[in-house]
């Protein structure tokens, strides 16, 4: 039987969240939720916007990272907060990936849905 406390990367799928960028939900409960996403050279998270409140970690690689109005470039072991309803998005310079956390859960990702390719600007 699977631990609710202990996961295992290796037991989880990728989901396809658009050209160049896929995605794991690695753990989640009611008020907090945990996503690993790897994007190629050029992945898009397109910008959007949503409820949550969103801090991510840039685990490898650059990013050109967008909230608001503001852009900044980030590298492995910079992160950024996203506060809830903000407009914000990501392109990867380089190979890369991130690390989100979401409060409360994105219900979406669990259903499947959102893929976060499309515009960046």
């Amino acid at each position: 039987m699977p631990s609710e406390s202990f996961v295992r990367s290796s037991a989880i799928p990728w989901e396809d969240a658009g050209p160049g960028v896929r995605r794991q939900v690695l753990g989640h409960d009611p008020g907090l939720m945990l996503v690993s996403v790897h994007f190629g050279q050029g992945g898009i998270g397109a910008v959007h916007q949503h409820p949550h409140r969103q801090v991510s970690f840039v685990v490898a690689g650059r990013f050109e990272v967008r909230i608001g109005d503001e852009s900044h470039v980030l590298s492995a072991g910079d992160c950024f907060i996203v506060p809830p309803d903000v407009p914000h998005g990501a392109l990867a310079l380089e190979d890369g990936a991130l690390v989100d956390v979401f409060t409360p859960p994105r219900e979406d990702f669990l259903a499947g849905g959102n893929a976060t390719g499309g515009a960046w600007r």
